[in-house]
């Protein structure tokens, strides 16, 4: 496998992988913690409410946008804020995620993930729509 083709293939499993992960942490706020307990839940950490509803949206499509492919270097670029928040309400938790109440370790990671993604662009086996160029995109090929 080239070096191309290796770059394409790391950066489809790191965009599968996150939109995964971002469908699953929308299910669980809106299945198990519920959309009213993840509203109570931002306002009591000091957030307005209508963050949950803007999370929760953010969380579920941005994830699918990013298992699909489309436009992978905006949707990962517009996740930052989200998980950026999450660090920042992790910080006094300590570092190690396993801490009580999390740590500060793997929403920090996750940041950093997409900020990779961000500059990788879609990797292999992106949905590109001819009406949609994707944003940010080297002017000869998508990277």
């Amino acid at each position: 496998m080239s070096a191309a083709n290796q770059v394409q293939t790391a950066a489809l499993l790191l965009r599968v992988a996150l939109g995964v992960m971002f469908v699953a942490h929308a299910g669980l706020k809106i299945f198990v913690f519920t959309i009213p307990g993840t509203v109570q839940f931002f306002e009591s950490i000091g957030y307005p409410g209508f963050f949950a509803y803007l999370t929760i949206l953010a969380e579920l499509f941005g994830g699918i946008a990013l298992i699909l492919g489309v436009q992978v270097r905006l949707v990962a670029a517009g996740l930052i804020p989200i998980l950026i928040g999450a660090t920042i309400q992790h910080a006094g938790n300590g570092w190690m995620f396993a801490s009580p109440n999390g740590g500060w370790e793997f929403p920090a990671f996750w940041t950093v993930a997409l900020a990779v993604q961000a500059l990788l662009g879609a990797g292999s086996y992106a949905l590109r729509l001819p009406f949609l160029p994707e944003i940010g995109a080297p002017k000869s090929a998508e990277a």
